[in-house]
């Protein structure tokens, strides 16, 4: 627990095997088939090393909603790393273990641990996750509902860069967010440490 370290938080999205509508699954496992992540400097707000991994399902195929949401195809993705492979390149490259990762909601969180498992792979990431979607809502004073990281860059003014449902550029926008928030944070803690100096509080 103390060797984890805060100067950088690990930013991560996945892409998984889906279908719509849901029957053409079958008994189909949704399985990974794209890790993205970058990395926020905790103390610059700099976000760089922008990823992507691609994984080779073992146990399901790409369907044509699956390409159309993500652009991958079958081509693209069988000569992919097995899943347990790149979770090891995760945690090697990036120091997973003992650093605070976050992702939009807890989909991302949940499935790698269902799917680390399900295949006997070595969970790459450490204990302390951050929910941002959760994180935005209450930021941002919102009750309910589910908001998109698209959504949340417009309400924050900014617009998407990149491909939508492309895992590194998933996974940059929504760091994008984190480093929204934060500054917001910092600025408003700013603005009461000058209301109390000045006796303004």
């Amino acid at each position: 627990m103390s060797n984890r370290k805060f100067d950088k938080i690990i930013v991560v999205d996945l892409e998984a095997t889906c279908w719509e509508p849901r029957e053409e699954q079958g008994d189909q496992p949704s399985e990974v088939i794209e890790i993205g992540l970058c990395v926020l400097d905790t103390k610059t707000l700099d976000i760089s090393r922008k990823t992507s991994y691609i994984i080779r399902p073992k146990y399901s195929k790409i369907s044509e909603f699956c390409t159309e949401l993500t652009g991958h195809t079958w081509d693209s993705v069988k000569t992919g790393m097995p899943f347990g492979d790149a979770c090891n390149k995760v945690a090697k490259k990036f120091g997973t273990k003992n650093r605070v990762w976050a992702s939009w909601g807890d989909y991302d969180r949940i499935h790698v641990q269902e799917e680390c498992e399900a295949k006997g792979a070595k969970y790459p990431f450490g204990i302390s996750h951050i929910n941002l979607a959760a994180m935005f809502n209450i930021f941002m004073g919102l009750t309910s509902g589910g908001v998109s990281v698209e959504n949340a860059l417009k309400k924050l003014g900014m617009e998407f860069d990149g491909r939508q449902h492309r895992a590194d550029d998933d996974a940059y926008n929504t760091a994008r967010v984190f480093r929204a928030l934060i500054e917001d944070a910092r600025q408003a803690d700013w603005n009461v440490g000058a209301d109390i100096a000045m006796g303004r509080e």
